[in-house]
């Protein structure tokens, strides 16, 4: 089952970046914190308003933008 509900765009938010839950935490903040060794229990600790679908969805997100056909030019 897809979490991608959670992520939320708003022109007037955060600059139009993807969010969570329409709250202030951009994907890419959440997406900072994993690739600089965080834990998702010590993500979820200290922002105590994210729920674990949260950063399941972040990833899911992630991945989902990453899955496209790269073409080349030789």
């Amino acid at each position: 089952m897809t979490q991608l509900q959670r992520i939320t765009t708003h022109p007037d938010q955060c600059g139009g970046r993807p969010c969570i839950r329409g709250l202030r935490i951009r994907v890419s903040d959440i997406l900072s914190l994993l690739a600089a060794g965080a834990s998702r229990e010590e993500i979820l600790a200290d922002f105590d308003y994210l729920e674990p679908d949260d950063v399941t969805a972040v990833l899911e997100y992630a991945a989902r933008q990453n899955d496209h056909m790269v073409l080349s030019v030789a």
